[in-house]
């Protein structure tokens, strides 16, 4: 089993992050076979998939968590606000962001696909950092229960044992 790497992102006043999870970042889990990241995220419980991109500006979800994983190509995606953390992924590679995360696509290939879903196919609601969006979206932040399972692994795996 791969090991992620969490990142952990403050409340930058704008973005409020999440105060007690860090995005786990897979690298390259699926690089042999990216068709399968929907199918396995999907077995394991995070549903509502779709494929598509990355907004080209800062958001969040308040009310869930999100998997997502690279299909095609790569990108330069921002996560945690302005003064967050430039990542770049790359072609089978999976990011779990915790409700309240922030992100933003800097720039990405002309190809690049990224397969989303949430657990329990929670319908996600999009915030962009507006004043009056707090402070409920701080208690939503902290209301969002945890998945009951890794996108990637199910039952264990690394985001079951750091996200508890």
């Amino acid at each position: 089993m791969e090991k992620a790497k969490f990142l952990h992102f403050e409340d930058d006043g704008t973005i409020p992050n999440n105060p007690s999870l860090g995005v786990a970042i897979y690298t390259g889990v699926f690089h042999n076979n990216p068709d399968r990241i929907e199918d396995t995220f999907n077995s394991n419980g995070w549903t509502n998939s779709w494929t598509n991109g990355v907004f080209d500006y800062h958001h969040y979800h308040s009310n869930t968590h999100e998997a997502l994983g690279v299909r095609s190509g790569s990108a330069v995606i921002l996560l945690g606000g302005e003064n967050g953390q430039e990542l770049e992924v790359n072609v089978g590679d999976v990011a779990v962001l915790p409700a309240g995360t922030g992100h933003k696509k800097i720039s990405a290939s002309d190809d690049f696909q990224i397969v989303g879903a949430y657990p329990g196919g929670v319908s996600p609601n999009k915030k962009t950092g507006k004043a009056d969006e707090r402070p409920y979206v701080l208690e939503d932040i902290q209301n969002t229960p945890l998945p009951q399972t890794d996108p990637v692994y199910g039952n264990e795996g690394p985001l079951v044992d750091e996200w508890t």
